[in-house]
């Protein structure tokens, strides 16, 4: 009589839990569809006339967001993403003018350095994802405010010229296909989540988790640095609040996405997608509607705390990485 109630028990904790997966699955959709017709219907229609509009701004967080989804499914996190974003910004601009496939490159190697030095320090020297990050956000953040302290950087005049949906589209569309195949089909996105299940069975089961966790920091801020080739393009020129917050925008997209903080096996790639198109989404419709600054932070907050408490994995939290 006690096995059978263990058994309904189990089969009872079971179901719970998988209607519980499948709520925190649609979750994020629901909620993409439900914003979008309350903001449609509060600004009288002006939201889905101006859609187009709105989503000219999701290219750089979509791109930006996929290196950060790589870095929080082993577990970390990434704070230097803005500071990142501005200083490939300033070396695109500055080295457009000699070279535009060249400037592309700088800027990748801009931010693929700036994440190996992420990845030194995390790795090498045992130093927590989120303090290291903050530093190199304050460092850059610095040395962007001192390069466009006089005027800002301006770039060539054929950065504008190429500032097209069809561009932007199409760069977005090849970063974030090319992340869905390697985190999907490939050993990649296995050892992502191994490591961010749990890094010493990760280890044991002969993941080099620490090369690992170096490659993706870098992986991380090149894919920023190319994310600010279209950021670039968008104005021309750079001045001291650039890549400001962007951190920030990433890290709530995602984790409106579907996003688990502690990473894992409950990571989604869709998190990127669905998570970018909400914020842009909800912060347009704030914007319309005609909110303070303030109520816009203050409700943009409680949105994001809800989906953290509805997400996070309280077990995996419990260790800091």
């Amino acid at each position: 009589m006690a096995d059978n109630t263990k058994e309904v028990s189990k089969e009872e904790a079971l179901k719970k839990r998988q209607t519980m997966n499948l709520v925190r699955s649609l979750l994020p959709i629901a909620g993409l569809v439900i914003v979008f017709i309350v903001f449609n219907i509060l600004t009288d229609g002006r939201m889905w006339n101006k859609f187009s509009m709105a989503i000219s701004s999701v290219y750089v967080t979509m791109i930006a967001s996929t290196g950060v989804f790589f870095v929080m499914t082993m577990g970390g996190l990434d704070f230097s993403q803005g500071s990142i974003l501005g200083m490939a910004s300033i070396v695109v601009c500055m080295v457009s003018k000699t070279s535009i496939p060249l400037a592309i490159l700088a800027g990748i190697a801009t931010g693929a350095a700036i994440g190996a030095i992420n990845g030194f320090f995390y790795v090498n020297r045992k130093i927590k994802s989120f303090i290291v990050t903050i530093c190199t956000m304050f460092l850059f953040r610095g040395i962007i405010k001192y390069l466009t302290s006089n005027a800002p950087v301006q770039g060539s005049a054929k950065l504008i010229m190429l500032n097209t949906d069809t561009l932007k589209i199409a760069c977005t569309a090849a970063i974030v296909v090319l992340g869905f195949i390697a985190f999907k089909f490939t050993k990649f996105g296995i050892y992502l989540k191994a490591i961010g299940a749990g890094e010493k069975a990760a280890k044991f089961g002969g993941i080099r988790t620490d090369r690992m966790k170096f490659l993706v920091y870098v992986l991380a801020g090149a894919i920023t640095g190319f994310a600010a080739f279209i950021n670039s393009i968008k104005v021309g020129s750079v001045t001291a609040s650039g890549g400001n917050q962007v951190e920030t925008q990433i890290l709530i997209a995602l984790v409106l996405g579907g996003m688990p903080i502690s990473g894992g096996a409950k990571s989604r790639f869709t998190s990127i997608i669905i998570g970018s198109m909400l914020y842009v989404v909800l912060s347009s419709g704030l914007n319309m509607v005609g909110l303070s600054t303030q109520a816009q932070q203050l409700i943009q907050g409680v949105v994001f705390l809800v989906f953290v408490a509805v997400f996070a994995d309280r077990e995996s939290l419990r260790v800091i990485k």
